[in-house]
């Protein structure tokens, strides 16, 4: 070694540390890097996106190269920098320790910890710079690779440890809700709020989205011709319950349409029963995602819901579902009037039937949805008594006023909105 120059040597330690800070660098990067977005830009064709991609794919072989480069250059650099220190003072063993400290701090600050911060905070174009060298030295130093793995293998298998092989596991359902909430700022606001409403669909049930019984709007064929003809002429949907005597009897759903190309006089109960299809029962706690599949399976649009006596509670259609995850697209009929009103004092007048979750959804409130599904029920909760009108509330942070109580329930909540 006496024939290398001190020069020589300086470069080639210079070179050791920023070789060594390469493989640091690019271990970080390769475990930080975004795989979906890595298999996004393969998909694509980009071909950095597809070399890294391959390494992915092999994470021990990755990391052995890896582990093998970074021991082999720290190893020469610690080797060149006794040389140094040697050719600089002879003999002086002092000398030799602190040129070995020196060496330490130079790879620990410029090999190790600068790299990594640098991978971590920039994986993607880091790992696509790597990715080559890296392949390349995969291919060269295969054998090695392949020593150190059979080594590492019996390891694990002595200690009884199953390497996972999936390198890139399936996300479950929370974590894929996770990324969408992260992803917001990436994506039109439309599309992200759509998406977060698909998450929801398994854990709301069709009680909680369905038009209650009394806001129903059906026919009874007991009743006199020209009255249900006149009914038919004035609904505000397009299929309608029929029921015999009892509104709770509901025997078939009818078309209005189908009537309406009927002339006036042929508009009779006969007729009605021909054309009118069996309901379709539903029971009240079925997730939304759940009958959404089985309105596609059984080509229902509309479903009468029934708790678990078979009594009859409301009616979900296929558009209340849509609702939940696009927003409010249908025209509400008039009869059920409006569900918010502001006043001119910034309060807000709400329908004691509106639904907790289509107020929270609204006016972004904190109401409890997981007991009643209406405003009037979590209210008649709360009192364990009907409350007369003019009483005030507290109820999730906000100040709630009884307006009108009708009929045994409360009919129009006046909202103070200072917290909204």
């Amino acid at each position: 070694m006496e024939q290398l120059s001190l020069a020589f040597l300086y470069t080639a330690l210079a070179a050791c540390l920023f070789t060594s800070a390469f493989f640091s660098g690019a271990e970080t990067a390769m475990m930080a890097v975004n795989r979906y977005k890595v298999a996004s830009k393969a998909r694509q064709g980009h071909r950095a996106a597809v070399r890294t991609q391959k390494l992915l794919s092999q994470t021990d072989k990755l990391l052995s190269v890896i582990l093998i480069g970074n021991t082999v250059i720290n190893t020469a650099s610690a080797t060149l920098s006794a040389l140094i220190a040697d050719r600089l003072f002879s003999g002086n063993d002092f000398a030799l320790a602190i040129a070995t400290l020196l060496v330490a701090f130079a790879i620990l600050i410029f090999s190790e910890a600068t790299p990594k911060v640098l991978a971590a905070t920039y994986p993607e174009p880091l790992a696509y710079t790597a990715s080559a060298p890296l392949l390349l030295l995969l291919r060269v130093l295969y054998p090695a690779v392949w020593l150190v793995n059979l080594f590492v293998t019996g390891l694990i298998n002595t200690l009884r440890l199953k390497k996972n092989h999936d390198n890139q596991q399936a996300l479950s359902p929370e974590e894929l809700r996770l990324l969408v909430l992260e992803s917001g700022r990436h994506m039109e606001k439309k599309h992200h709020t759509m998406l977060l409403n698909l998450f929801e669909l398994a854990s709301i049930t069709v009680d909680d989205v369905m038009t209650p019984r009394h806001q129903m709007e059906s026919i009874d064929l007991d009743a006199p011709t020209d009255e249900i003809r006149k009914q038919i002429s004035t609904c505000h949907h397009t299929r309608l319950p029929v029921y015999s005597g009892n509104p709770d009897n509901i025997i078939g759903i009818l078309h209005s349409r189908k009537v309406l190309s009927l002339k006036e006089d042929e508009i009779d109960q006969s007729s009605l029963r021909e054309m009118m299809r069996p309901p379709y029962f539903i029971p009240s706690s079925t997730p939304l995602f759940t009958q959404l599949q089985n309105f596609q399976e059984n080509k229902r649009r509309i479903a009468v819901v029934v708790d678990e006596y078979g009594e009859m509670q409301g009616l979900v259609t296929l558009e209340d579902i849509l609702e939940q995850v696009v927003g409010e697209f249908t025209t509400n009929a008039p009869t059920q009037g409006a569900k918010v009103l502001r006043q001119p004092d910034g309060s807000i007048l709400l329908d004691g039937a509106s639904s907790l979750r289509e107020l929270n959804r609204k006016l972004r409130l904190t109401f409890p949805i997981d007991g009643p599904k209406t405003l009037n029920g979590l209210i008649l909760e709360h009192f364990q008594d009907i409350p007369d009108a003019g009483t005030c509330l507290v109820l999730a942070g906000q100040r709630l006023e009884i307006v009108q109580t009708q009929d045994r329930s409360i009919r129009v909540v006046r909202l103070y909105a200072a917290n909204i």
